[in-house]
């Protein structure tokens, strides 16, 4: 497993302050002191979420920010247009609920916009997707990752505290009409509450040439606890799979994508199993994440942050800000600490976005 550099060995998590570095002349792509180039930005655009999955928040004590707190949109477009001079290429759209953004089809147009972003994907519930694929596809949106867990109504709602599995299906649907494909369905998989559908699950790829995509547990905030108890390998998953399907087919592998993927013999879909905890892919990680309030967060499973927002509301322009990005990515530790017991205490699911 990938935990460490081989040289210097584990990072150590820490809450870093912005270093001040003179202006580079030059324009190259940003790279991490491993020799990465980081070129996916993952954006947050609130901390809020219309349902309450039991692997991302905790039943009690959620804090919202207020909304002065977090960037405004005129912020948030002077940060994404200093990462796309910084070499960054992909924007992924999260949350919390990113449909749930003041004004997120006016937001995602202006990113398109913005030269040297090449794509712009979203990572949501769908709940609102059935009335917004039209205008969010129009806007640019290319594509979307939608979460569901569960095809039975009832656990649906159970291990969502509330949600609509008939919502989240137009919605899916609503966006494979307009194109935003291909579709891809994240389910994360808790031993006691959704393992007896993995089978289930994955004939979804028998039927529709969309990707469906088992994730791990991940031990985050409020939520560490059922990690503990209930993650699932991923090769268990792919082993139950096996054992009623047959043997599955290796599908072509994007070194950066965190996906194992595969195929069922004959399916027109595919199959991805991400396996964070168990079988980390940090070699070949190429991302880095945005706070809603605009801080730069190095690491899924680390606490090391870069604050961003404070050098905005101070005046700093593009091209400081550009340079206080390629600092995040020359600080991005190179893996996670889990199997030395460092685990992450900052944030919780529902404020990073997966």
């Amino acid at each position: 497993m990938l935990l460490e550099h081989p040289m210097t060995g584990a990072v150590p998590i820490t809450f870093i302050e912005p270093r001040r570095h003179p202006m580079h002349a030059h324009k190259t792509p940003a790279h991490d002191s491993y020799g990465r180039r980081i070129d996916y930005l993952r954006v947050s655009l609130t901390d809020r979420c219309n349902m309450r999955c039991v692997y991302c928040m905790p039943t009690v004590g959620v804090q919202f920010l207020p909304r002065p707190e977090l960037l405004s949109n005129d912020e948030l477009i002077l940060v994404l247009r200093a990462a796309a001079a910084a070499g960054f290429r992909k924007i992924r759209l999260t949350g919390g609920e990113p449909t749930l953004r003041h004004e997120i089809v006016d937001l995602v147009r202006a990113i398109k916009a913005i030269p040297g972003i090449e794509h712009i994907a979203m990572t949501t519930n769908a709940l609102r997707l059935r009335h917004l694929a039209v205008p969010l596809k129009e806007a640019g949106l290319d594509r979307v990752n939608v979460s569901i867990d569960s095809l039975d109504p009832q656990k649906f709602r159970q291990m969502t505290r509330g949600g609509s599995l008939d919502d989240v299906w137009a919605g899916v649907r609503a966006a494979d009409e307009v194109g935003m494909r291909p579709i891809k369905l994240n389910a994360v998989v808790v031993r006691g509450m959704n393992d007896d559908e993995v089978v289930r699950l994955a004939a979804l790829t028998t039927q529709y040439p969309w990707e469906f995509r088992f994730i791990e547990v991940m031990p985050l905030t409020g939520v560490a606890g059922l990690a503990e108890e209930g993650v699932i390998s991923s090769a268990e998953l792919v082993a139950r799979i096996t054992a009623h399907f047959g043997p599955l087919e290796p599908y072509g592998q994007d070194p950066s994508d965190p996906a194992r993927r595969y195929r069922i013999p004959g399916a027109p879909g595919k199959l991805g199993f991400i396996s964070a905890v168990t079988d980390p892919f940090c070699a070949t990680c190429n991302r880095m994440r945005l706070t809603a309030e605009g801080r730069m967060h190095l690491c899924l499973l680390r606490d090391d942050e870069l604050d961003l927002r404070a050098a905005v509301r101070s005046g700093a322009g593009q091209d400081e800000i550009e340079q206080l990005i390629r600092n995040a990515v020359s600080l991005k530790p190179w893996g996670h600490g889990l199997p030395e017991g460092v685990l992450p205490t900052l944030r919780g699911m529902s404020q990073i976005g997966g």
